[in-house]
C-alpha cells in the first residue's frame, strides 16, 4: 500500500505557542537525574538543551494515544505509521535563557517529507522552535521527527557504525529504569517505550529506550565538565537506540572552537552523533 503524504502537507506553516514562568524546580531536578550537585537557581543561566523541560505541552490524559504520545491532528499532522522518535537538532544560543524569567516558545511546522528506509516508508517533520526570553530570543532550534513502519522482525538488524577518531574526553555511564522515568517525568512524556518493557519490546526494541534528548543533553554536560566556554551552537543525530542496563561512552574531542562529540553502546557501536560549537574567546 502507498503511503500518501499530500494531506499531511496542509500542516506546513501550523504554530503553537507555550509561555513558561522558567521555575527553578525542574532545573533542580534534572541536575539531580544528572548526577550534578550545581543545579542553577534564580537568575542563573539555563545550561545548554535543558530547555527541553521546560514548555511542556500538557495534554489531557483522556487525549493520549496507545502509545503514550498525544493523539496526532492537533499541532502534529496525523501521521499513519506507529513508531516515532527524535532524530536530530540543530539548535543555536543567541543569548542566555535564565531562571525565573518567563519566556515563551513559538513552535511552527516548516516541511513534512517522506523517504523510502530500509525497514520500510519513512516520514519526516522538521519543526523550528523559537524561545524568546525579556531580551529577544534566546534558543533558535529546528528538530526531526521521524515516523516509522512497524517492525519487521524479519528484516536484518544493520550493522552498528563505528567512528575512527580517538576521543580526548570520555564518561562512561549505564542508564537504569529510575533515570528513565525521572527524564520522561520531566519531559511530561508518557511515550511508552522509555518505561514499559513489554510495550518496547513489542516494537522491536531489545529494551526500554534512552531518550535521544537525554543522550544529547548529556553529550552538551560532557562539554560543560571539560570547558568553561558556553556554547554558541550544538548540532546533533540520532544513529541507532540505547536501551536501558547497557553501558554508554559519551565521547569529546575538541578541535579548535568546535568539539566533535558521539555516544557509543557497550560494544562500540555508534547511538548519537553530535558537534558543539563554542563562543570564541
Amino acid at each position: 500500500m502507498t503511503l500518501d503524504i499530500t494531506p499531511l502537507k496542509n500542516w506546513i506553516g501550523r504554530q503553537e505557542s507555550v509561555a513558561d514562568a522558567m521555575p527553578a524546580f525542574p532545573a533542580a531536578a534534572l541536575a539531580a537525574t544528572l548526577d550534578r550537585d550545581d543545579a542553577p537557581g534564580k537568575g542563573d543561566s539555563l545550561p545548554p538543551l535543558w530547555h527541553w523541560i521546560y514548555f511542556r505541552e500538557l495534554h489531557r490524559h483522556a487525549d493520549l494515544a496507545e502509545n503514550g504520545h498525544a493523539r496526532l491532528g492537533g499541532f502534529l499532522p496525523p501521521v499513519p505509521l506507529p513508531r516515532r522518535m527524535f532524530a536530530g537538532a540543530r539548535l543555536s544560543f543567541p543569548r542566555p535563557l535564565r531562571i525565573g524569567e518567563e519566556a515563551r516558545r513559538v513552535s511552527t511546522i516548516v516541511d513534512v517529507n517522506q523517504k523510502k528506509g530500509a525497514s520500510g516508508d519513512l516520514v519526516f517533520v522538521l519543526v523550528r522552535n523559537e524561545i524568546i526570553g525579556p531580551g529577544g530570543p534566546a534558543i533558535v532550534e529546528e528538530h526531526d521527527l521521524v515516523y516509522r513502519e512497524a517492525a519487521r522482525p524479519e528484516l536484518p538488524r544493520p550493522a552498528p557504525r563505528r567512528l575512527p577518531e580517538k576521543a580526548a574526553w570520555t564518561r562512561e555511564l549505564q542508564f537504569d529504569v529510575a533515570q528513565l522515568f525521572r527524564y520522561s517525568a520531566l519531559l511530561f512524556n508518557a511515550y511508552r517505550i522509555h518505561y514499559d518493557r513489554p510495550y518496547a519490546t513489542e516494537q522491536g526494541y531489545a529494551g526500554l529506550v534512552v531518550h535521544g534528548q537525554l543522550v544529547a543533553t548529556l553529550l552538551a554536560d560532557l562539554v560543560r565538565r571539560n570547558t568553561d566556554a558556553p556554547l554558541k551552537a550544538f548540532r546533533y543525530r540520532s544513529v541507532s537506540p540505547l536501551v536501558d542496563g547497557s553501558t554508554c561512552v559519551l565521547s569529546g574531542l575538541p578541535n579548535g572552537n568546535l568539539v566533535n562529540l558521539w555516544a557509543e553502546d557497550g560494544n562500540g557501536g555508534l547511538a548519537v552523533q553530535a558537534e558543539a560549537e563554542l563562543v570564541e574567546r
